[in-house]
């Protein structure tokens, strides 16, 4: 699955899944634009890429702000002159009892994991409409396919993700613009380390395949949808999970 030629933004890349998703995408030959606001390990990340003999270049990136939007979309703009796959990686979340959670932790749960893909997807829309052809991946969570316990309004954020995604792929297939979503189960990335040992053994434990995913299993998920190999796929959720969450 080559992707020689192309451009692709990445956001929350500075680790993790989304970090992972650079790295593979570059790989297939794709020009990566590493979006995020952790601007260190962001930088880090292009700089490895390119240490790598592979392109990629930093901007920053807060998918809750418009400003800061609208700076990184110009900035892929000046750097390449096109974006051909946009993928939102960027999100965060919390194991907390929903009785504990306060109206800032909602809001900043769905700014991060709903809004933020939806205000991305947005400002990269228009030119793919005039060209007639892109890729947009959202990574979910199989939370938002199921839920999950201590995770109330993460699991409703991205299940407002993948409602997205589907809305939005009945609108863009006239315009040939694929949408999908890829659904990660526990996954083993530093979001997953702040959680305690015993949670992380117990999903573990619960996972069918007996283990947690790699940031690099999600990532190969992304690439597929970024690839040619998925042009007459569009609207779709596939859940890279281990078997975890085999609900349709």
């Amino acid at each position: 699955m080559r992707l020689d030629g192309k451009t692709a933004v990445v956001t929350g890349a500075a680790s993790g899944i989304g970090r992972a998703v650079a790295e593979v995408l570059a790989q297939a030959g794709a020009h990566v634009l590493v979006g995020d606001i952790d601007e260190a390990n962001g930088e880090a990340c292009a700089a490895a890429i390119r240490a790598r003999g592979q392109g990629a270049d930093f901007g920053r990136l807060d998918v809750t702000d418009a400003a800061s939007i609208a700076a990184f979309r110009s900035k892929a703009y000046a750097l390449k002159g096109q974006v051909d796959i946009v993928a939102n990686v960027a999100g965060w979340g919390k194991i907390q009892p929903f009785v504990d959670n306060t109206p800032e932790f909602w809001r900043q749960v769905t700014d991060l994991n709903f809004l933020g893909p939806v205000a991305v997807s947005r400002a990269f829309l228009d030119p793919m409409i005039e060209r007639g052809v892109g890729k947009i991946v959202t990574v979910s969570s199989d939370a938002g396919r199921v839920g999950s316990l201590g995770e109330a309004v993460y699991s409703g954020a991205k299940g407002g993700a993948i409602a997205f995604t589907k809305g939005l792929a009945r609108e863009m297939a006239r315009f040939n613009i694929n949408v999908n979503c890829v659904c990660p189960g526990p996954t083993d990335t530093p979001l997953l380390a702040a959680v305690p040992e015993k949670h992380r053994e117990a999903f573990a434990r619960a996972t069918p395949m007996r283990r947690l995913a790699k940031p690099s299993e999600i990532a190969d998920a992304v690439l597929f949808f970024a690839s040619r190999r998925s042009d007459f796929i569009t609207g779709q959720v596939l859940s890279v999970s281990g078997g975890l969450a085999m609900a349709g």
